[in-house]
């Protein structure tokens, strides 16, 4: 049986990171590489550790099941002097 699973994938300046989405609070699973391919192996590989090690239900929460994940930006104003 497999499950399909979204995973989100950062690069960064000294490489990538990649997680995936949907987990239950307190569970975090990463993965990192030099490239994008590494992070999503290593990712897939942490993913499927932790299906061996506990229950899926344990590890995801369906109620917060991730249709679709959409990275975008927005300017916010920045150095605004908060009373006080």
């Amino acid at each position: 049986m497999t499950r399909k699973v979204k995973l989100i994938v950062e690069r960064h300046e000294d490489g990538y990171i990649a997680y995936p989405l949907g987990l239950r609070e307190g569970v975090a699973i990463v993965g990192e590489g030099d490239t994008y391919e590494e992070a999503l192996a290593d990712v897939t590989s942490a993913v499927r550790f932790t299906l061996e090690t506990a229950r899926e239900d344990e590890v995801f929460d369906d109620e917060l099941s991730v249709l679709e994940a959409v990275v975008t930006e927005a300017e916010v104003p920045v150095g605004i002097k908060v009373p006080g």
